[in-house]
């Protein structure tokens, strides 16, 4: 059956108007007047009139009041709400477990786009991700503004150059004070929240202050940053200093060892799986070996043909200085030589690191053996020769 055709519009502000032209949904919802009827009675309730809209865009942004209030942003809640309510009932849905995810995907189902833009896409979204975040009123009634800083242009932005040179100048003053009383340095105290983190970005300072900066306005502020951060007594301003670290997220470059599995002779060996491109491997590494190599139960030379893919298989064990110690058992299927002959060596280097120490399988990793190739062949691009190579230009 054909999915219901279903037109319709959504507003900036995140209200919803549809429009159903469908057999199935006039069936559903009548033929007649009376689907006319119930099709403006969804209208009415996904949707306010462009006048009504207009009027509340000029009362906001008159006089001296910011341009999105409270009762304004609550107002869109109540509509977004209800919008996302109405939605879950035409999906078939619990509205009370109807999240934004599924409020994405209905809007992707029942309003089909082909549009390249996103941002141009029909959309239902909550208000505070519709509307930016505004700056707080400057002015009182009186049209005073109430920071002596409203003339700079960047009130936040020198307003907060000037709250980092208060606190410097505080510290000065209390070292000064300890010099007094005969203490030089002191006691070092463990800092472990600044040497897990970095510097914002200009782009989270500009969200933190409302406010654009360009690139020498961020080095500026940071310079006083790494000056307050570098004084002796730096600690006493941890508070202001950590509102603008970001916690570094730890990543572990350990690779994942399994342990060594056992035959029924006791003889060591281990499984590994490896990729590359379209190819698949899987290989068996068994220890106290003499260095034979099969794939596909053929033998290396066999199967693979290519001087440059047998010295890619072999790779991994000349690396570690063991080729007679080690027989390697290969199943390959899918792709071309060059993949094949990768998705092996990857398959030996894992199934390797059981055998080695961290010091030998740290080597491997930085060697590059250890690391999945992602890369693909590039597609052909329309009127080119092929996909990066242009057709030679004629004179005509």
């Amino acid at each position: 059956m054909a999915a219901p055709m279903v037109h319709g519009t959504v507003t900036a502000c995140g209200r919803l108007l549809l429009r159903f032209s469908s057999p199935l949904l006039r069936d559903i919802y009548g033929n007649g007047q009376n689907a006319m009827l119930k099709t403006k009675q969804t209208q009415r309730c996904l949707s306010i009139s462009a006048a009504r809209h207009r009027q509340q865009t000029k009362s906001t942004s008159s006089l001296s009041d910011k341009p999105y209030t409270e009762e304004f942003l609550q107002e869109m809640d109540q509509e977004y709400q209800l919008g996302k309510r109405h939605l879950a009932n035409m999906m078939g849905e619990d509205p009370e477990t109807f999240t934004q995810e599924d409020v994405d995907r209905a809007i992707r189902y029942l309003l089909p786009s082909g549009l390249h833009e996103k941002l141009a896409r029909p959309m239902l979204k909550p208000p505070d991700q519709i509307f930016p975040k505004q700056k707080a009123l400057q002015w009182g009634k009186e049209r005073r503004p109430f920071s002596f800083l409203f003339y700079t242009g960047k009130a936040n932005y020198y307003s907060l150059m000037h709250e980092a040179a208060q606190i410097l100048t505080q510290l000065n003053r209390h070292e000064d004070k300890m010099l007094a009383k005969g203490v030089l340095l002191p006691d070092p105290e463990p800092w472990a929240e600044f040497n897990t983190s970095v510097w914002i970005d200009k782009i989270a300072v500009e969200k933190m202050i409302t406010e654009s900066m360009d690139d020498h306005q961020y080095r500026r502020f940071v310079e006083m940053l790494e000056h307050i951060a570098a004084h002796p007594y730096a600690k006493q301003a941890a508070q202001f200093i950590l509102k603008f670290r970001q916690e570094l997220v730890a990543v572990s470059m350990k690779q994942q060892v399994h342990p060594l599995m056992y035959d029924e002779n006791g003889i060591a060996y281990m499984e590994a799986e490896g990729k590359r491109k379209s190819s698949r491997a899987k290989v068996t590494l068994r220890d106290r070996g003499t260095g034979e190599v099969t794939v596909n139960g053929l033998p290396l030379v066999t199967y693979l043909r290519n001087v440059q893919d047998r010295e890619q298989v072999m790779l991994p064990l000349e690396f570690v200085e063991r080729l007679d110690q080690f027989d390697v058992e290969a199943t390959v299927w899918w792709g071309g030589t060059s993949g094949q002959a990768g998705a092996i060596r990857l398959a030996i280097s894992r199934a390797l690191c059981s055998f080695l120490t961290e010091a030998e399988i740290e080597n491997m990793r930085l060697a590059g053996l250890l690391t999945t190739d992602l890369r693909r062949k590039e597609r052909k691009k329309p009127g080119q020769k092929r996909a990066r190579k242009k057709f030679s230009w004629r004179k005509r």
